[in-house]
């Protein structure tokens, strides 16, 4: 007998699962709202137009393409390949050409780009500086054996603010705020590593490493904290970075000094760079008022000089969330943000500055699942099971089932007037912590038998508003 999968990278989720990525979710939007932020939605997928050029060669390489359908695609290829013949195009321009003529769409890689298309697309609409959430799933061609938390179909919880011209650090500073408040409610304590673009590029500068090999400097130093020093400038050195240069700019990456004692030392590197100076500055004014303003206990604010983040749309400040507690050996994010001030210039909107964060809602659950975190949290669907006696006492407890409905109390009948400890059963194996028993007998005495499945106790009451008091009082 052959066995239904689904894909690799995807999951099920029973119903406790929901219900905990549930809480998680409305906890994460209260506070999005809290904040000021408002909700939008975009299409699973985009134009591959839309989303290409704006991630790096990475991301365009776990992008999920999707073909055109039905007859269009089995005329497409046919036709195509007559032209193949005639023609003789060398193979990479056929596999180019050909890609392009089966597909033109791709499944969302994360919720930035598209809300930036939207941006452009309701510029008359909407009013600036926008603030808006999303919180929907993304996919990504990923190899999910790799690392624990890694998905190809996952959910991401976005705020972001964008408006015309440049958006104060203040932004930065209430992302920060954000988080802080996300996480304490959450009861998760978390670290916020944070860097800035124009620091990577002032120690670029310094270290003689060419302007073109950005990219392999930046996606090389972004694994420091994950496969260490010695990894890190073997794969640089493969990339064309020298041994002299990576020497040269090392020490500060193995920098555990406090936020003044980085700050002094890179000031005194960057003598010769405005950009690295620039990054300071902006960090310095930062950190001085997080200082002022306060966090919470649970959160601590720190300088991660290797951050580097690996999109190509940031051009600013960049940080990382990652639970305080995170042993290396699991070393990931668990959600990450930063400035883009020029991403909306790729859709022909000019002056165009964005700023936000990114939250991973499977990697949260993870974390906190680990960490016994869900503990406060209620896994039964329904408080109060009704037994089904027949349709005479249905009828007559139905009332007493709307009621509570009203009151807020999640009540269920079952659906059939089976024998009585079957029902009995079923509530106790789907956690509903509460039958109510009103057969012939209780509807002539007016009486309500209520029993707590785990204590196996039963309790008779006069009239349903006890009982609504009751249950409200224990859950």
């Amino acid at each position: 007998m052959k066995y239904s999968r689904i894909p690799k990278g995807t999951r099920d989720f029973s119903s406790i699962e929901m219900n905990k990525r549930n809480y998680l979710i409305k906890i994460i939007r209260n506070c999005f709202e809290l904040f000021g932020y408002y909700s939008i939605e975009t299409p699973s997928f985009e134009n591959i137009s839309t989303l290409f050029g704006k991630y790096g060669e990475e991301g365009e390489y776990l992008m999920f393409k999707l073909l055109h359908s039905g007859n269009f695609l089995k005329k497409g290829i046919s036709d195509f390949l007559t032209k193949r013949k005639k023609n003789q195009e060398n193979i990479i321009d056929f596999t180019k050409n050909f890609t392009e003529k089966i597909s033109n769409k791709a499944l969302r890689y994360d919720l930035t780009v598209p809300f930036v298309r939207y941006v452009v697309m309701h510029r008359n609409e909407i009013i600036f500086p926008f603030k808006r959430y999303q919180i929907q799933p993304v996919w990504r061609a990923d190899q999910p054996q790799k690392q624990k938390g890694r998905f190809r179909e996952f959910y991401q919880c976005d705020a972001d603010i964008i408006g015309y011209s440049s958006l104060s650090l203040w932004q930065e500073i209430e992302f920060i705020q954000l988080c802080d408040e996300i996480f304490t409610k959450l009861k998760f304590p978390i670290t916020i590593n944070i860097n800035h673009r124009d620091i990577l590029w002032g120690l670029l500068e310094i270290s003689g490493i060419e302007n073109h090999l950005w990219k392999n400097f930046t996606t090389s130093l972004d694994k420091w904290n994950k496969i260490g020093r010695h990894s890190v400038k073997k794969e640089m050195l493969r990339k064309g970075i020298s041994s002299k240069s990576f020497e040269k700019i090392a020490y500060f990456f193995d920098m555990k000094e406090n936020f003044s004692k980085k700050k002094e030392s890179l000031n005194v590197a960057f003598r010769s760079s405005k950009r690295g100076k620039n990054g300071i500055k902006d960090l310095s004014f930062i950190f001085l008022k997080i200082k002022n303003l306060s966090l919470k206990s649970t959160t601590k604010l720190e300088w991660n000089l290797s951050l580097a983040r690996g999109m190509n749309y940031y051009t600013g400040t960049i940080f990382e969330i990652f639970p305080n507690n995170n042993k290396s050996e699991n070393y990931y994010s668990i959600g990450g943000g930063g400035r883009y001030d020029n991403l909306a210039s790729l859709f022909g909107m000019k002056n165009i500055s964005g700023v936000g964060v990114s939250l991973g809602l499977d990697r949260i659950y993870l974390a906190m699942e680990k960490e016994n975190l869900f503990q406060t949290i209620s896994n039964f669907p329904s408080k109060v099971l009704f037994i089904n006696f027949g349709d005479e006492e249905v009828l007559y407890a139905y009332k007493m089932i709307n009621f509570l409905r009203k009151k807020g109390i999640s009540t269920q009948l079952y659906p059939n007037a089976v024998k009585i400890n079957k029902q009995f059963k079923y509530a106790n194996e789907n956690n509903i912590p509460f039958t109510i028993s009103i057969g012939k007998n209780e509807m002539e005495k007016n009486k309500i038998r209520v029993k707590n499945i785990k204590k196996r106790i039963e309790i008779e009451y006069d009239n349903i508003n006890d009982v609504a008091n009751q249950l409200i009082k224990i859950y």
